[in-house]
């Protein structure tokens, strides 16, 4: 793992969360470290346990030099599609960071925005990155705690375990119970042309 892109800038690193849900918002995170940061727990989300990815957190926020978190909703999903309400959520997470960063280095292959802020895209790059990874644990855990949130609302699509991704118990019941407010009306998967 990667402390800094670069010796000298400001560099935030960018991820989202829920980008293959059926529910819920996508989430984003942009992140700040100091250049010398090192700890062994702050890897890519999915590689962590919740235990370990809520510690993680916790360190993420009490040492960054700074951080922030945005949604977009399924309704603005809806709008834009996926791919552009995850590249807006990163913006906006950036807009929010209370220092402006010189550089931005953004989990994917793609990134568009109106910031006026270079950027490095870096596939894979929650892997390689202390401040990507970051973003990743910040997105991911403030997503999952929303999820659990809203499953006290609709507890029959089991969002508290499911978290808005397409299991086969979620699928079976939008096709008994049909969609929420939450569901992506727009976002069709393959296995769920007919869904919608």
């Amino acid at each position: 793992m990667k402390g800094s892109f670069t010796d000298n800038q400001i560099e935030a690193g960018c991820d989202e969360a829920g980008r293959g849900c059926l529910a819920g918002p996508v989430f984003a995170a942009a992140v700040i470290l100091p250049k010398d940061f090192s700890n062994p727990l702050i890897n890519d989300s999915k590689k962590l346990s919740l235990s370990k990815r809520l510690a993680a957190r916790e360190i993420i926020e009490k040492e960054a030099i700074a951080w922030a978190v945005m949604e977009v909703d399924a309704e603005k999903i809806d709008q834009i599609n996926i791919l552009n309400a995850s590249f807006l959520a990163m913006t906006e997470a950036v807009k929010k960071l209370q220092i402006k960063p010189e550089l931005l280095l953004i989990d994917g292959n793609r990134f568009r925005t109106d910031l006026k802020i270079p950027y490095h895209c870096i596939i894979k790059g929650d892997a390689l990155y202390y401040s990507i990874a970051a973003a990743s644990i910040l997105a991911k855990t403030y997503r999952d705690e929303f999820m659990e949130k809203i499953h006290a609302e609709f507890p029959d699509y089991l969002w508290k375990k499911n978290k808005g991704y397409p299991t086969l118990e979620h699928q079976n019941a939008i096709i008994k119970l049909g969609h929420t407010p939450y569901h992506r009306k727009s976002f069709q998967l393959k296995s769920q042309l007919s869904l919608f």
